[in-house]
């Protein structure tokens, strides 16, 4: 959520920052709608203030015998009035408020000019193109061929975009993400959570996924609650502190968590609809910070830096490339993707993102931090990061250490997650 009092000293700066978003959105009725609330505010407060004027005048008439029954039916009068506008007041602060939530955060200045994924800066890479001296298979055939990927028992389970991990395809996925979860915390200085897999609606719009991306998410009715399956772990890691002061000393505190997300995925044609690079359901470790504002851009770097490590430990080759505005997202001030190179595609393939919110998630969730006890309480900047899809990692794995009789070399930071397996050979 954006910091209203900027909108209303800042108005025409903020219209023009938020003009190059690709985002559908009319900024004229915050002007609208605040007016209406200062308005009302300014009714009930004048109210008040006559309603006690007056009934200071009550100790006074009955101490010189004079007939205080027309001050009590003023007073009335002046309490039905206040009782009518209140509810006007919190009609229209539940109005401007809901308004509020639809809009984007603001761009950081250094975020690059443009409107698609073409515009997007590359920033670095790691590795080149992998190379093969024969014709190279796509995720999905592999995993087939090997017995290790079964989209098709998923389908007759749930649908489709979803896939059974099988034998040694399961355990690869679960090797990735203690690998993950285990260089984060050990490596990297991250504390691990395991959050539910089930949020509510109020978690779901303290990081911004609701109410723009409602028709996206995944919700659970059950005992008369309400649910949403998480899309992320940063939805349940970052309301842990929801409504709360933190203590600025401790900053930056930093999570990696493990959940399945869920997610629907627009898009149903094109080779995305295959494999495990967009299913309805897949496994990720994120990676989470709260800091203070002045530090929470060389945070960014550090933990973009971390997703990195783990693909760099891996073998990887990917590049980094920089969002620009109209690709940047609802919530995000700056954004980097980490692209994996995927042979089958022919082109690096997103397999992280990470992002700095500076205050908008924080104002939403109200989360804020205090250095000492006398100070006025501040909003953090929150970040986070994939640390990274492991459904992708597993399909970059698959598709860049394949061989030409169809095997798989495990990399080597994975054989020990593997029982000191080097290799998944057909049966």
């Amino acid at each position: 959520m954006l910091d209203i009092k900027l909108l209303r000293n800042n108005f025409e700066e903020v219209e023009k920052a938020l003009s190059t978003r690709n985002e559908e959105f009319d900024l004229s009725l915050f002007k609208n709608l605040d007016e209406k609330r200062r308005n009302l505010l300014g009714e009930v407060e004048t109210l008040k203030a006559e309603q006690n004027a007056t009934s200071k005048l009550i100790p006074q008439y009955k101490k010189e015998g004079k007939d205080v029954a027309p001050i009590m039916a003023e007073m009335k009068e002046i309490s039905e009035k206040v009782k009518t506008l209140n509810g006007e007041l919190s009609k229209a602060e539940e109005d401007l408020n809901n308004y509020m939530l639809t809009l984007p955060n603001i761009p950081n200045p250094t975020v690059p000019q443009g409107m698609t994924d073409e515009d997007n800066v590359e920033i670095r890479k790691f590795g080149e193109p992998t190379k093969f001296d024969f014709e190279p298979k796509a995720h999905w055939d592999l995993g087939a061929d090997l017995g290790i990927l079964d989209p098709e028992t998923a389908a007759k389970i749930s649908g489709s975009r979803f896939t059974v991990y099988r034998d040694l395809g399961a355990k690869l996925e679960r090797a990735i993400v203690n690998f993950f979860l285990d260089t984060h915390t050990t490596k990297h200085g991250y504390t691990e959570v395991f959050p539910p897999f089930m949020v509510s609606r109020e978690s779901m719009t303290g990081t911004g996924q609701l109410p723009k991306f409602e028709e996206d998410a995944y919700k659970v009715q059950g005992d008369g609650k309400e649910y949403f399956l998480v899309p992320t772990a940063e939805v349940p890691v970052t309301n842990m502190y929801r409504n709360q002061i933190l203590d600025g000393s401790k900053l930056p505190i930093m999570h990696c968590a493990y959940t399945a997300c869920f997610r629907a995925e627009a898009g149903s044609a094109g080779r995305d609809t295959r494999g495990l690079i967009r299913q309805h359901q897949f496994n990720k470790v994120e990676l989470v910070k709260f800091c203070k504002p002045e530090t929470s851009y060389d945070e960014l770097e550090k933990l973009t830096r971390d997703a990195e490590d783990v693909l760099q430990m891996l073998g990887l080759p990917y590049r980094v490339v920089k969002i620009c505005i109209g690709d940047l997202g609802f919530t995000a001030a700056m954004k980097y993707d980490i692209e994996v190179w995927m042979p089958s595609y022919g082109r690096y393939v997103e397999i992280s993102s990470c992002s700095n919110f500076e205050t908008f998630q924080a104002r939403r969730a109200n989360i804020k931090y205090k250095d000492n006890a006398g100070d006025k309480a501040e909003f953090v900047h929150t970040l986070n990061g994939s640390g990274v899809a492991a459904g992708r990692t597993t399909a970059a794995i698959l598709e860049n250490y394949q061989q030409a009789d169809g095997s798989i070399v495990i990399p080597e930071v994975l054989r020990p997650y593997m029982g000191g397996l080097e290799k998944i050979e057909a049966k």
